[in-house]
């Protein structure tokens, strides 16, 4: 007994020395431990995509993080859905964002859960096709329900599993894809959830991802743009090769001798296929803590009426190719490519896949696990959306960029297995089949931005239904002026905030609040 009655006092010590540094470090700076959830590899053993292979078997640790602060007995929780990346890089959400915001209200505890084959989530040490069998959409939402289900959180007295206590899911993006089939799913366990910016109804390509830029961005900018892209698509369809050499070296691109690799790469301040690097139209936030100018800056540069004489003199270098017309902005354009693009890949190997190649085919094949590696093969075999150019109209992203492009990279980085192989082209009904536009769930909100780029996917696409009823189960918002799940970020006053996103934050509340009143209820109904 006076063995078990030190060790308590040591760890009562240790909880008081980790509530001291809590109270006295700005929420804004909270650190968080990582805890290690034992998860099913597979939880469908009676599925033979799944039990045909040897791997099949076991569990693995799953990361997850979570804040009490807020928790008053008889609160909720909510999870916190990682998506494709890791559980660190998502503690805004539990600081200062949309989790902190419905904590404070509702007195609950906020935790988020790692995505398998994220951060340290790993099933296995690499991501072979055959291991990664299992990062599957249906895979990743029991992961979900069977967290709910057993959770336990250190220091807590009290079980707080689903469901028992209600659970909302909060995700954005991919993972707000996953917070809809969660509940959709999983409706008996977990209670509700907020889907922001979830792609419910995906094509397998996807060129309206420069819609809201081509209508929102400066169009001064955006005419430049276009009408240099028409040019150098002109030259690519005659075949002008010292042409386009020519306009690939007035960028610092001659290197890219693939003419995809080189449309993307200039692309790169815009947003392009695969993965850019720049601070682009998607990176854009009300929060300046999160999201920099660096799009409109680039903006700026290509429409500025006061370049000096030497650049605005490159718009004639290629006149001879337009009848004598110059190519408007193309001195600027080309000039912050060169000064300030390029410079995003330090070692100037510019057509290695470290920079804008994609051609090296063994570079794809590499099976160390990786979170590129990890989102490719989510988007090789259910998600799609390839970011390719439109067919007619306008464009930010020269044509000969078309949905192969993307394809290519599943084919070289994920050859055939022994118990696993990608199709030939996503198979887009993974996440269609539920309900695309029409996707309904109790107790599940949907929340969108009408600037984000991603929006034409999510439930207030311009495709989709109109949306003129939104009730307390099915309730839906699209922020005005809003980009990719501007929601999730906060700045501790929700007051303070802008107004559209003050009111979104106002209404999120509300919503969780409703259905907390009905919670009882609903606990009662499940009971045998």
């Amino acid at each position: 007994m006076r063995w078990l009655s030190i060790g308590l006092l040591a760890a009562l010590s240790q909880n008081i020395n980790a509530l001291q540094v809590r109270r006295d470090t700005p929420r804004d700076e909270l650190q968080y431990d990582a805890h290690y959830f034992e998860q099913k590899i597979n939880h469908f053993p009676n599925e033979e995509l799944f039990t045909k292979s040897k791997l099949s078997n076991g569990t693995f640790k799953q990361r997850y993080y979570f804040d009490s602060s807020y928790y008053k007995p008889g609160g909720p929780v909510y999870l916190y859905i990682s998506g494709e990346t890791s559980g660190p890089s998502r503690f805004s959400n539990l600081q200062t964002g949309i989790i902190q915001i419905l904590m404070q209200a509702t007195n609950g505890l906020g935790v988020i859960l790692e995505n398998r084959y994220y951060g340290e989530s790993y099933p296995f040490k690499t991501s072979t096709t055959d291991e990664l069998l299992f990062l599957t959409t249906n895979q990743t939402i029991a992961d979900n329900a069977y967290f709910a289900k057993n959770a336990v959180f250190p220091g807590i007295n009290s079980s707080l599993t689903a469901p028992n206590t209600p659970w909302i899911v909060y995700g954005g993006s991919l993972a707000g894809l996953q917070t809809a089939l969660t509940i959709k799913v999983y409706g008996d366990v977990l209670y509700g959830g907020i889907a922001a910016s979830a792609p419910i109804n995906v094509p397998v390509g996807y060129p309206e991802w420069y819609n809201p830029i081509q209508k929102y961005a400066p169009q001064d900018c955006v005419t430049r743009i276009n009408n240099i892209i028409d040019n150098f698509d002109q030259l690519i369809a005659k075949n002008q090769t010292k042409a386009i050499h020519e306009f690939k070296t007035l960028f610092g691109f001659e290197a890219l001798t693939d003419h995809r690799d080189f449309a993307a790469a200039i692309a790169d301040p815009i947003g392009n296929p695969g993965f850019y690097k720049s601070n682009t139209w998607q990176e854009l936030n009300w929060n300046s803590t999160y999201g920099p100018r660096d799009f409109f800056y680039f903006c700026g540069n290509v429409s500025d009426i006061d370049a000096p004489e030497e650049i605005t003199q490159v718009d004639y270098a290629l006149a001879k190719y337009t009848r004598g017309e110059p190519w408007t902005g193309l001195g600027s354009y080309a000039n912050y490519i060169k000064k300030y693009t390029r410079q995003l890949c330090p070692s100037g190997d510019y057509n290695s896949n470290e920079c804008w190649g994609t051609q090296n085919a063994s570079a794809w094949a590499d099976v160390a696990n990786s979170v590129t590696r990890s989102y490719l093969y989510t988007s090789c075999i259910e998600q799609g959306a390839y970011i390719d150019a439109p067919k007619e109209g306008p464009t930010l992203l020269s044509r000969v960029v078309d949905t192969s492009y993307e394809q290519q990279w599943c084919t070289w980085a994920f050859q055939p297995g022994t118990s696993n192989s990608i199709p030939s082209s996503p198979d887009v009904d993974a996440y269609n089949a539920f309900g695309g536009f029409n996707f309904s769930a109790d107790r599940l909100a949907f929340i969108d931005g009408d600037q984000d780029v991603w929006n034409d996917l999510c439930y207030h696409s311009n495709f989709a239904p109109p949306r003129t009823v939104s009730t307390d189960l099915h309730p839906e918002l699209l922020i005005t002026g809003a980009g990719h799940h501007w929601d999730s970020y906060g700045i501790l006053d929700v007051e303070a905030e802008p107004q559209f996103i003050r009111e979104a934050h106002l209404w999120e509340i509300k919503t969780v609040k409703k259905w907390l009143r009905g919670f009882a209820d609903w606990k009662k109904s499940k009971k045998p």
